[in-house]
């Protein structure tokens, strides 16, 4: 996200910006945690939703990991987007790299979005690095079931995390045939 005047910082953002959207595709579509402005559908292209990412905290363990959604190569994913206010840009972003760079398995991008209105913006976006040790990779239905079934975190049941997120995304008017497949077998 880069604005007109001014360089942008490390990570993209710049004070110059005039608009700041967020792209949620996991658990931020039901429980953002920051305050906004605007909320519509997106797509992203280049990206699907996946559970790839191995939790080693919230959703399972060191010993027991369980499975979180990542950005992962390839298709497009419709998820939510969120305007964030000017005055809370900051605090924002200092917030969603509390909470989704714990251990470094997201990468930080800026990435263009359709919103539903038709509106193409840059957004910030989480997607997985595959060489960190945490990326599962390409799961079969029954091994992701597997694995959700019998994992539990600080956050609580994996099976709820899963569940929760089918739910929303059907909410939302979406399928995920994958998905749904693995909820099944839960």
């Amino acid at each position: 996200m880069e604005g007109p005047a001014e360089a942008a910082d490390e990570k993209g953002f710049s004070k110059a910006m005039t608009e700041f959207w967020v792209f949620g595709y996991g658990s931020l579509i039901w429980r953002p945690g920051f305050d906004f402005v605007e909320r519509q559908k997106a797509r992203l292209a280049g990206y699907h939703r996946s559970l790839c990412i191995h939790s080693h905290v919230h959703r399972g363990s060191p010993e027991r990991p369980g499975l979180v959604f990542g950005l992962d190569r390839g298709g497009s994913c419709v998820g939510m987007a969120f305007r964030v206010a000017p005055e809370g840009w900051d605090e924002v972003v200092a917030y969603l790299r509390e909470r989704e760079l714990v251990t470094n398995v997201y990468r930080e991008l800026t990435l263009p979005v359709r919103l539903e209105d038709g509106r193409s913006v840059r957004a910030l976006v989480y997607v997985v690095d595959r060489g960190h040790t945490q990326y599962a990779g390409r799961l079969t239905v029954e091994h992701a079931a597997e694995i959700v079934r019998r994992s539990h975190g600080q956050s609580g049941p994996n099976v709820d995390y899963v569940r929760s997120a089918l739910d929303h995304i059907r909410e939302m008017g979406l399928r995920d045939n994958w998905l749904e497949a693995v909820v099944r077998r839960l």
